[in-house]
């Protein structure tokens, strides 16, 4: 392949960024495994729908214009960004062990006792843009920082292919963070009782939370159903119409499947049938689906835009039947096999793991993301469960790959990828809270108009609030027993006995019947 960039194309966009660069006199390959590092999808909105070139309004637009070929596209340890706004070079630390050897005894006193470490962790490639401490210069502050780091790293049994050691560190806010997991999401922690007041209240925010995640999830790596749509492809049960509703209904097999199969061993076995759920049926090589590379298949690296060097080279496929059992391992330890890992800490390090060794032509990233949720759960830190982390991870996609790519340039040293999943935990544990803040003020409003009537089930209850904040909402027998896990006789009786009181409108079409909201039904619901 040629990964050449066009030298007037490289000063006009100066910085750097994976990518895979095709030509404009090559033509598209015929299969996903070559369309994954020679061609981009075409582009679209958040709607999903797709954006014209000449629509793009972009500081580059001109460049655009001459060069219409080449959108930049770049593959990061499992999950697909397409963007010319969205740079992902990461500034290469210097290194420290020649600066250290540079330096006498004297020099490396002064330089150590200057070089204080900051409130925030940081990586090279923002510490080159701060003043330094006095006496010092940038590269100085960034040994001082380094030295200190290393003295108290924690080695896990994660290596690179060449046999380097990654590890992590637990500065103040990682602790911090950690501490916040242990309070807000295990052990009995105070919970809105609309979640709380019972089984079928649990279950129906559970389910809630999965699709979200399996929706988010699969947007995240180029699905582009909208949220409203995938809802109701999840509810109804209905068969998905094209590649990205297959990818969300997988994801969220997937997510069941984790929750309800694996149980508290993890096994490479599940591993590879979690990444056919997820992939059956989305790729154009089905046999890929639920195995690992071949050493006769392509590995696909991320390469930099600049000058072509490989930033991330998954390790060679030779290797990936044994370092997913090292995994698995990992994942099974006792707490205090090998020293004591935070449940937490140990939970991302798995999801670094498998986007790190990057093993599968496709679904890396939702593979890795499951197996957190599946660590996190099994060891008691419930509330997860209800977390879309993926839906945090998509409003700054970049975000997250740049997390990688910190770890990978500074020698392995995991702990930015700590520091960036822990506070996406916290931010997803914030919006939960708001979001279950909204729904006890919705359903205390039902309540209140329903003035003390007990006759309404729970799931009754939830579907007059969810008429009252949105009274074009269509119900249906199936989509209302797969929102509450329920089945079609208990559905039935739902919204038949709503019905009859008055509170919805029944339609019959074809077979089956929908069910609208009355225009007055605030009215009818003060009336009862």
């Amino acid at each position: 392949m040629d990964c050449s960039v066009d030298a007037e194309l490289r000063q006009q966009v100066p910085y750097s960024l994976p990518l895979v660069h095709r030509a404009p006199s090559q033509s598209a390959p015929a299969s996903r495994s070559a369309r994954r590092t020679d061609t981009v999808p075409q582009r679209r909105t958040r709607s999903g729908a797709p954006v014209s070139r000449a629509s793009v309004r972009n500081p580059k637009s001109k460049l655009i214009q001459r060069y219409p070929i080449p959108w930049i596209y770049f593959q990061a340890v499992g999950d697909r960004w397409i963007d010319l706004d969205m740079p992902l070079y990461v500034a290469p630390p210097p290194d420290h062990q020649a600066l250290f050897a540079k330096l006498d005894g004297e020099d490396l006193v002064r330089v150590f006792r200057a070089g204080e470490e900051l409130e925030e962790y940081v990586h090279w490639d923002k510490l080159r843009h701060l003043d330094p401490p006095d006496g010092i210069t940038r590269e100085e502050w960034w040994l001082a920082l380094k030295l200190r780091r290393q003295s108290s790293r924690r080695v896990i049994p994660l290596a690179s292919p060449t046999g380097m050691p990654f590890y992590y560190t637990l500065p103040d806010e990682v602790l911090r963070l950690l501490h916040f997991a242990d309070q807000r999401c295990s052990g009995e922690i105070a919970m809105p009782e609309v979640v709380t007041a019972d089984g079928h209240a649990k279950r129906h925010y559970l389910v809630n939370s999965l699709m979200e995640e399996a929706i988010r999830s699969s947007q995240l790596e180029g699905a582009t159903t909208s949220r409203r749509v995938a809802k109701e492809l999840l509810r109804t049960g209905r068969n998905p119409q094209n590649r990205s509703e297959r990818m969300i209904l997988n994801n969220y097999r997937a997510l069941r499947f984790m929750r309800d199969e694996i149980g508290e061993t993890l096994t490479p076995e599940a591993v590879l049938e979690l990444q056919r759920i997820l992939t059956e049926g989305t790729l154009d090589n089905p046999d890929a689906a639920g195995r690992l590379q071949r050493p006769d298949e392509k590995r696909i690296a991320v390469l930099d835009r600049g000058d072509g060097s490989v930033l991330h080279a998954p390790p060679p496929a030779e290797q990936l039947p044994t370092r997913l059992d090292a995994l698995c391992r990992f994942a099974n330890a006792d707490t205090d096999d090998g020293g004591f890992i935070h449940p937490a800490v140990r939970a991302i390090l798995l999801h670094f793991w498998l986007g790190y060794d990057h093993p599968f032509e496709d679904g890396n990233g939702r593979t890795a993301r499951a197996v957190f949720y599946w660590y996190m759960r099994i060891h008691g830190y419930w509330l997860v469960e209800y977390l879309s982390i993926s839906r945090i991870l998509a409003k700054a996609p970049s975000q997250y790959g740049k997390a990688f790519l910190l770890t990978e340039t500074d020698e392995g040293d995991t702990t930015y990828f700590l520091l960036y999943q822990l506070q996406v935990i916290e931010r997803a544990v914030h919006e939960l809270h708001r979001y279950l803040q909204r729904k006890v003020a919705q359903i205390r409003t039902v309540e209140r108009l329903i003035k003390g009537e007990s006759s309404f089930n729970h799931r009754q209850l939830a579907l007059l609030s969810d008429a009252l904040r949105t009274p074009d909402r269509i119900y249906t027998f199936s989509g209302h027993a797969g929102s509450h896990q329920v089945t079609h006789e208990s559905a039935r009786k739902d919204l038949t006995d709503l019905a009859n009181r008055g509170l919805l409108i029944r339609h019959r079409m074809g077979r089956e019947y929908t069910f609208v909201v009355p225009d007055d039904l605030t009215d009818r619901l003060q009336a009862l």
